[in-house]
């Protein structure tokens, strides 16, 4: 299920990490802030790049170079589709977003390059997961058990690798990754999306809807696709729909706090 992103003005977008407005960011790295032309479409991914390069070129880390491909690959996900759009009075906006396609996809190859011999456990498992780089899978897989992986991000990535190969395990992973989120840290909705199909499937409803609520409260979303999803549980199942929905805060709220842990499954 394809996320769609937020959009905020961007004098109101900062950076966690040094608390500075992005306009105050973007006046000691212009060259940075200015390396896409502007465009009305895909601001939030353009955005995290700009935030993520600056990071990068502050702190110098494969931790922020990963982010930074992440962020590179959300802005050709979104950009690949602006790019398709014909304007028959402005012919020099598709030009625009076609150029900063294949910028940004050039970054994004170059920065792989660049990283292919990094230890990073965030690394391993993204040129596993973009490359089939098995070199990266072995060395991200033995890596497991270790102080390294122990944070909510490597969690899931070891869930996604189990996905296949062991349900129970990969519930176990996915849940102790919401254990080790941290407040300030930005939770990831795939975890929850994730829980809410294997409890679909495992014909586990009360779960399955739980989960799904708490994504959908996690996204912002009132999708219709989401929105469908969950009228359907609650149809097709007599769901008690206000107990589940509270109980789908409760959860997000002992999540966000950093205090949940993972239940019986």
């Amino acid at each position: 299920m394809k996320l769609l992103p937020l959009l905020f003005p961007i004098f109101l977008l900062f950076s966690c990490d040094s608390g500075k407005s992005l306009a105050e960011l973007c006046k000691k790295n212009p060259e940075i802030c200015h390396e896409f032309g502007e465009d009305s479409w895909c601001k939030s991914e353009r955005v995290n790049v700009a935030l993520s390069r600056i990071a990068v070129k502050t702190q110098k880390q494969d931790l922020q170079k990963y982010h930074l491909l992440v962020a590179y690959e959300g802005y050709v996900d979104c950009m690949s589709l602006a790019s398709q759009i014909q304007h028959i009075k402005l012919k020099e906006k598709t030009t625009l977003r076609k150029n900063n396609l294949l910028k940004a996809k050039a970054q994004l190859a170059e920065l792989s390059d660049q990283t292919l011999d990094s230890k990073h456990p965030h690394l391993l498992y993204y040129h596993w997961s973009r490359e089939l780089n098995e070199n990266a899978l072995q060395q991200f897989i033995q890596l497991e058990g270790s102080s390294e992986l122990e944070n909510s991000i490597s969690q899931y990535h070891l869930a996604t690798y189990y996905a296949k190969k062991d349900l129970n395990k990969t519930l176990g992973l996915l849940f102790h990754a919401l254990e080790l989120h941290q407040p300030k840290e930005k939770l990831i909705p795939e975890v929850l999306q994730t829980l809410a199909t294997i409890f679909t499937n495992k014909e586990k409803p009360k779960l399955a809807y739980i989960w799904l609520k708490t994504y959908q409260l996690v996204v912002n979303s009132k999708g219709n696709q989401v929105a469908l999803n969950l009228k359907l549980l609650a149809n097709n199942h007599a769901l008690d729909v206000d107990f589940l929905d509270k109980v789908a805060q409760n959860t997000l709220d002992k999540i966000k706090q950093g205090k949940f842990k993972a239940p019986k499954y």
